[in-house]
């Protein structure tokens, strides 16, 4: 054989070099996609052969500060649909539609889109599921739901908000919390085909969802009915627009209550209470609908600002007293006009009948304009802004709410012209929200401390152990311990002698001020539409409690010491009694009201008999037991019998329902029941809960018949085996 030539070996050797690069390139290559974006591959792999369906988390609970559930998640079933496993289409589409009252081509057309997963319906009944579990329908998929639930329907509805479909908080604390309470979403995971259909031989994961935390608010349930029950009789009695309350701890920037009225049940929120308004939005458009849904969400403690009228001399009196440029005795004379302002007349209240020489104590007890005016003069436009400015008007006050306003105040002292100085004096020409009127005056009571109003102290979670803490915040100190007392003094005297007296509860010191003033609509005073206010602190020598009414749009009376200062004395007295404030009587109250009056002893009596006993001893009584039967009866009761306290006093009565409610209950047997059974079983008890699977109860912790703490925890687990 003849020897290569050198042509052919250097082909050869061409050859050779090109196919090592080429193999080096290939081993590069796959190095590269194994090594840098192996990964990335593998994610875009699994997503084409997987197929998910979100499992929603349970959304936290809202409590109130003792621990009632103001808002809470309730379990329900929303149905999927998988297109690719779905053999009989049109047969499918009626037998779903028969079971969940839908129309057949709607269900059709979702149940044929070229998707991996498709909604049919959310929160179905249990019935429903039962029945579309049972028909065993390919590609049909009944999933656990939550579902938020209002448990009081309409009560405290501008303080906890609600949500949509999805959950996802839209006003109130549920907006506002919403990323602690929606918790993290799980997912059902299905290994698919290249046409999506589930893959036999591999079997699906379950990624649990996270819950979300719980939200304990500084809301009393207790106090906030005080208010709202109290806000109702105002409406109906005064045929007002709106009726707002809100109650205050001045020493820490808590809400106790907020109150609106007319309001909205959360658990519907668009649709109207009363049943005329209903009607009258049967057939509006979707764009007035819409402006008509949100004017009723309207917070109007919150997002509305008014002019404060009289209830504003509190501030100016404290500002002056602080710069002391006056004193409680400094002596001031109303003949019923200021006449020396260039181009106005202004006039007090009752300018027919001058209210003379008086001190500063006096002109507060009487709301004198001309007193305040002559007072605003000495304090000057410099120092009267500045103290509005530090009382926190004309900015937003932080509370965790949506949409607060920040009112209306001048921008600064240049355009403030002596007209302007003389109506800011008396609370007009200026504009507040009812939370910075109330957190204003708080700080007049406490010690002159402006605190930040809390709705929120704590975050927990499903075990009880708190996560987030929001203590109370003061931002900085406007008066002197000095200042308070003497303000306190004056204010006192407006609801023993001045323009408050409908305010004023015996045994109890209450401080405080009315308001009235004209609104305005469009930029301009409107005839014959006022807000009346009152605004208070009480016990005067010791405040708990800082209250706040304003009646929008009365018909007839329109004074604040006529419409609110009622309202404010009867929540005041309720309240004090409910936290046990003691009531302290003056000799001279004793022997005006015979106030004073032995507690009967009513244990061991039913509650029918035990109630008109009180009622005959001229007391009133409460139970926090809701299941109340003929049968129940009375095991203690707070005062104890033969205490002396004051006629009209409530009395706590313990139950027999309640001893069990709050010390000890006995596990039920939840085998064999439904999901939905078990909640509604283990909420009545009080009892927390964890699950695990779907369908009927096979397994519970602690056992049946065991006697277990109140709030103690219980797992169960279920199963459709």
């Amino acid at each position: 054989m003849a020897a290569p030539s050198n042509i052919s070996k250097k082909r050869l050797v061409f050859v050779f070099i090109v196919v090592m690069i080429a193999m080096l390139a290939l081993i590069i290559r796959l190095g590269y996609i194994q090594i840098v974006t192996g990964e990335e591959l593998k994610k875009g792999a699994l997503e084409q052969w997987t197929r998910g369906i979100e499992i929603k988390p349970k959304r936290g609970t809202i409590y109130d500060r003792n621990g009632k559930k103001l808002a809470i998640s309730v379990s329900s079933y929303t149905v999927w649909a998988s297109p690719a496993d779905i053999k009989d289409a049109n047969d499918t589409a009626k037998k779903v539609a028969e079971v969940l009252n839908m129309d057949e081509e709607l269900v059709y057309e979702k149940i044929t889109k070229k998707v991996d997963v498709e909604k049919i319906k959310q929160w179905i009944s249990k019935e429903e599921a039962k029945e579309l579990r049972n028909l065993n329908l390919q590609g049909i998929n009944i999933v656990d739901d939550n579902k938020r639930f209002y448990p009081y329907e309409d009560f405290a509805a501008y303080v906890l908000g609600f949500t949509n479909v999805d959950n996802d908080g839209l006003y109130g604390i549920e907006k506002t919390y919403d990323k602690y309470l929606s918790g993290t979403p799980g997912r059902w995971v299905k290994t698919t085909d290249a046409r999506g259909r589930q893959l036999p031989y591999d079997g699906e994961r379950i990624f649990e969802a996270q819950d979300g935390l719980n939200v304990v608010l500084t809301i009393d349930e207790t106090i906030q009915h005080f208010a709202e029950k109290a806000a109702m009789e105002s409406l109906l009695t005064t045929k007002a627009k709106n009726v707002s309350i809100i109650i205050m701890e001045p020493k820490t920037g808590d809400i106790l209550a907020l109150a609106n009225l007319p309001q909205y049940n959360p658990n519907n929120p668009r649709e109207p209470l009363d049943e005329i308004k209903k009607e009258e939005w049967r057939n509006l458009p979707q764009d007035e609908l819409e402006k008509r849904w949100y004017d009723m969400w309207r917070n109007f403690a919150i997002n509305d600002a008014y002019e404060p009228g009289s209830t504003f001399k509190t501030i100016v009196a404290a500002a002056a007293l602080e710069e002391n440029v006056a004193n409680i005795d400094t002596n001031f004379y109303c003949n019923g006009f200021i006449k020396d302002i260039p181009g106005a007349v202004l006039k007090c209240s009752r300018w027919y009948n001058p209210h003379g020489a008086q001190t500063l104590k006096e002109g507060m007890e009487n709301s004198c304009n001309i007193v305040f005016v002559n007072l605003g003069r000495k304090l000057g436009k410099e120092k009267l802004y500045k103290y509005i400015k530090a009382f926190g008007f004309g900015e937003p006050t932080g509370i965790e709410l949506t949409g607060e306003q920040g009112g209306i105040i001048p921008y600064n002292t240049d355009i403030i012209k002596e007209i302007n100085l003389a109506t800011m004096s008396y609370g007009h020409g200026i504009a507040v929200t009812p939370i910075q009127l109330i957190n204003a005056v708080s700080a007049i009571g406490n010690g002159g401390n402006l605190m930040e109003p809390r709705l929120v102290s704590h975050l927990i979670d499903n075990e009880g152990n708190v996560v987030m803490e929001n203590k109370p915040k003061v931002k900085r100190q406007v008066i002197s311990q000095n200042t308070s007392d003497a303000m306190l003094d004056m204010m006192e005297g407006v609801v023993v002698e001045g323009t408050g007296t409908n305010a004023y509860v015996p045994g109890y010191r209450v401080a405080g001020k009315t308001g009235t003033a004209q609104k305005i609509i469009d930029g301009k005073y409107a005839p014959g539409k006022y807000i009346g206010s009152f605004v208070a602190v009480a016990p005067a020598d010791d405040p708990q409690i800082a209250i706040l009414v304003i009646v929008d749009e009365p018909e007839g009376v329109y004074y604040g010491g006529s419409v609110a200062a009622p309202v404010a004395g009867k929540v005041i007295e309720e309240t004090l009694n409910y936290l046990e404030v003691k009531p302290e009587f003056t000799e001279e109250e004793k022997e005006q009201f015979e106030y004073m009056e032995i507690v009967p002893d009513v244990r061991n009596k039913n509650i029918d008999e035990a109630g008109k006993i009180l009622m005959e001893h001229g007391f009133k009584y409460t139970t926090d037991t809701y299941n109340i039967s003929e049968k129940s009866k009375v095991i203690d009761q707070f005062p104890l019998p033969e205490t002396e306290v004051s006629k009209g006093s409530i009395i706590d009565l313990y139950l027999n329902e309640d001893a069990q409610a709050q010390k000890k209950v006995l596990m039920p047997d939840l085998i064999g029941k439904s999901r939905e059974d078990v909640i509604n079983i283990l909420e009545n008890l009080k009892l927390k809960y964890h699950f695990k699977g779907e369908g009927k109860a096979i397994k519970q912790r602690p056992e049946p018949g065991i006697e277990v703490d109140i709030n103690s925890n219980v797992e169960v687990e279920f199963s459709n085996q």
